[in-house]
C-alpha cells in the first residue's frame, strides 16, 4: 500500500511501522522513543533480539541528543559524510532503549541521503530506527515493490524510487585513538582515513548488524566462481548467470535487485563469475561482503 508522507506521519504517531526510502536500501521504520514499534520492527522482520537497529536522524545535531560523547573525531566523519550511507557508533546515552543496541551501550546513527527520509524524520522530531525492510537475512530491498514482495500489499510503504547504492551503510565505530569498520559499504576506509588523523581498520563486533555468516539471502542458491568456460553453459542452463561488470558501482547497484529477478523468474540457481582482482581494489570490499555472505557455493 503506497503512501505519502503525511500518512506515514500519522502512523510512525500511532506506533505504527512503515518502509520508507533511503540512498542505501529500504528501511523498515518506527520512531525510536516507541517500544512498541521497536519491538514490531522485530516481529516483522522475525529478527531476533541479539541484532542491533541503526538510528536515522535528520540532522546532525539530532545525532548530538543521543550520544554519550560527540568526539572531533565524529564531527569530522559526520562532516564529510552526511548525509550519506555511513552509520557511526558511538556510545549511547539514557535516550536510547536498549532494545535498539541489544543491550549493548554503543548506537549507530545515521543521516540518509534521501530527501523524502529526511523530510519525514524532520516533520516528526525523532529518529526512526529503520534495519532494511524484508525478513531476517533475506535479500535487503531496493524498490517499494521489493518490499510489497517481501510483506504483502497491505503493508504502508512510501515510494521514493529505485535506491541509489543498492547495498546497506558502511559502519564504523569510533574511539578515542582508533575506528573500526564492522560492515563495509560505498564509504571505504581510504576514505575515512583521508579525513581523521587516528588509525582506521576493519573489524567484527555485534554492535553491528549484519554481522552472521550467511545473510542478504535471496530464496534461490547463490554460487560464485572465478573461472567459467562457456563450454560449461550447458550445465547451468536453469540459472541466472551474471558475470559482474568492471564497476563496483554498478553492481552494487543491481546486485539485490537481480537476486530478486532470479527468484521471481524461477532460476534453480544464480552464478556469479568474479574477477579475483576484485579483492584487491577496497570499491569492491562492500559487494564482496555482501556475495559471500549470501553465497551457498564456491568454486
Amino acid at each position: 500500500m503506497l503512501i505519502d508522507l503525511e500518512k506515514a506521519k500519522d502512523l510512525l504517531s500511532l506506533n505504527e511501522v512503515v518502509a520508507i526510502p533511503t540512498e542505501t536500501v529500504y528501511g523498515l521504520a518506527g520512531k525510536i522513543d516507541s517500544e512498541s514499534a521497536l519491538k514490531k520492527i522485530f516481529s516483522t522482520k522475525e529478527r531476533p533480539f541479539f541484532d542491533p537497529l541503526i538510528v536515522h536522524v535528520s540532522s546532525i545535531e539530532m545525532a548530538k541528543k543521543y550520544a554519550l560523547k560527540w568526539s572531533s573525531t565524529c564531527e569530522k566523519l559526520s562532516q564529510a559524510f552526511w548525509p550519506g550511507p555511513l552509520t557511526i557508533i558511538v556510545e549511547k546515552n539514557d535516550k536510547i532503549n536498549p532494545i535498539i543496541t541489544s543491550g549493548l551501550d554503543r548506537v549507530g546513527l545515521r543521516m540518509p541521503d534521501h530527501l523524502m527520509a529526511l523530510e519525514l524524520i524532520k516533520s516528526i522530531g525523532t529518529p526512526l530506527a529503520a534495519p532494511s525492510a524484508n525478513k531476517f537475512k533475506k535479500t535487503s530491498p531496493t524498490s517499494a515493490s521489493h518490499v510489497e514482495d517481501e510483506f504483502g500489499s497491505d503493508f504502508p510503504i512510501i515510494d521514493g524510487g529505485r535506491t541509489e547504492f543498492g547495498i546497506e551503510s558502511t559502519v564504523a565505530g569510533v574511539f578515542e585513538d582508533r575506528i573500526e569498520i564492522y560492515r563495509p559499504g560505498v564509504i571505504t576506509r581510504d576514505e575515512i582515513q583521508s579525513v581523521v588523523d587516528i588509525p582506521v581498520k576493519y573489524k567484527k563486533s555485534p554492535v553491528a548488524p549484519g554481522q552472521l555468516e550467511h545473510h542478504y539471502m535471496p530464496n534461490v542458491p547463490i554460487t560464485i566462481t572465478y573461472e567459467f568456460e562457456t563450454s560449461k553453459k550447458s550445465d547451468y542452463q536453469d540459472f541466472f548467470i551474471w558475470k559482474l561488470e568492471d564497476d563496483p558501482v554498478f553492481v552494487a547497484r543491481e546486485l539485490y535487485n537481480n537476486f530478486r529477478i532470479a527468484q521471481e523468474n524461477n532460476h534453480k540457481g544464480i552464478l556469479l563469475i568474479l574477477d579475483k582482482n576484485f579483492h584487491e581494489n577496497e570499491k569492491w570490499f562492500g559487494v564482496l561482503n555482501r556475495i559471500n555472505k549470501a553465497k551457498t557455493y564456491e568454486i
